[in-house]
């Protein structure tokens, strides 16, 4: 896998932007069969920072159900909560 295929995309929620500005700390969504010394690594070639720490966690899909009586599910994916050096940043805008 390279790094566009481990790392999908950033997620930007309030928690995430309180994060980034107090602990330098991001999300991303990663491949559910990326571990975490592949993440830190892809973040580190996509970014160009330097990456301290990273934590990872599989998230259950959600039930869902619209205009049907069958119920679907979403997907699951994998949340990885990227830790910075001091000084560097992502860009989000």
């Amino acid at each position: 896998m390279n790094s566009f295929d481990i790392i999908k995309t950033v997620r930007i929620s309030e928690k995430g932007a309180m994060q980034a500005e107090r602990f330098n700390q991001y999300t991303v969504v990663a491949d559910r069969r990326a571990n975490k010394i592949e993440i830190g690594k892809a973040v580190e070639e996509l970014f160009k920072v330097k990456v301290v720490a990273v934590n990872t966690s599989n998230v259950r899909g959600k039930a869902r159900r619209q205009n049907t009586k069958h119920a679907g599910r979403d997907a699951s994916w994998k949340k990885a909560i990227i830790t910075l050096k001091d000084g560097d940043k992502i860009n989000l805008t």
